[in-house]
């Protein structure tokens, strides 16, 4: 396992629990009729083909950071609200919502992605929540990683602070790195006229923090340096 992944799997208390959720992550697969279905590695996979966390190795940041973000929440619901809420349930969610977008993907020779024929009939979300009812994880995880899309996108709205806490984080890390990245294509566009084709978090944070020290002649430098990596 990726050793930030394992570091954030680690912080869950239930030993059976995290357990559950290590077993998943060293064997991500589904069976359906006679055959299994394993998908891109973890880190390589995007979270998405278009929108936020598009690039190779997005997925394992996605899951780290809304992971992150729901823990800061947790936080916030005990100390600020004096709430309670169970930060495994929330770990539980974050780190498995998305665990089988790679399913969803194939990557083409010239590194972007497209969708997977098993895409094409069964979406993440159900396969993700039927896989965890067949290794028998317990509804109360079950329910927030259904739930993580909201009630607009999901087929099911949060009805447990730990669900709603792993919607927003989801949410929040989704909007921070889409919103990021089109800032970055924006940029380069007004910069030098060329549409950047693919850009990951960190070159686009380079690029929007460079606009904002040294303007769009620090935009153009900072593209020419990102295209001789």
């Amino acid at each position: 396992m990726n050793p930030r992944l394992r570091t954030i799997v680690n912080k869950i208390k239930d030993r059976s629990l995290r357990q559950k959720v290590a077993d998943f992550l060293e064997n991500p697969t589904i069976k359906i009729g006679d055959r299994r279905y394993s998908g891109l590695p973890l880190e390589r996979s995007p979270a998405s083909i278009s929108r936020h966390h598009n690039y190779h190795g997005g997925l394992l940041e996605h899951i780290l950071a809304s992971s992150k973000v729901a823990l800061g929440l947790c936080n916030v619901v005990k100390k600020v609200y004096r709430g309670k809420v169970d930060s495994d349930l929330v770990l539980c969610g974050t780190i498995l919502h998305d665990l089988f977008k790679p399913l969803t993907y194939i990557e083409k020779a010239n590194g972007s992605y497209k969708t997977s024929p098993l895409a094409e009939k069964v979406d993440h979300l159900t396969l993700i929540v039927s896989e965890l009812i067949r290794r028998g994880f317990p509804m109360s995880v079950i329910h927030v990683v259904c739930a993580h899309h909201g009630y607009e996108a999901g087929p099911i709205g949060p009805r447990t602070v730990e669900a709603l806490v792993c919607h927003l984080a989801d949410l929040a890390d989704s909007k921070l790195n889409g919103d990021v990245l089109n800032a970055a294509r924006y940029l380069a566009r007004e910069a030098t006229g060329e549409e950047l084709r693919r850009v990951s978090s960190k070159e686009a944070f380079e690029i929007v923090n460079r606009k904002a020290t040294e303007g769009l002649e620090g935009v153009r430098r900072i593209i020419e340096e990102i295209k001789t990596r």
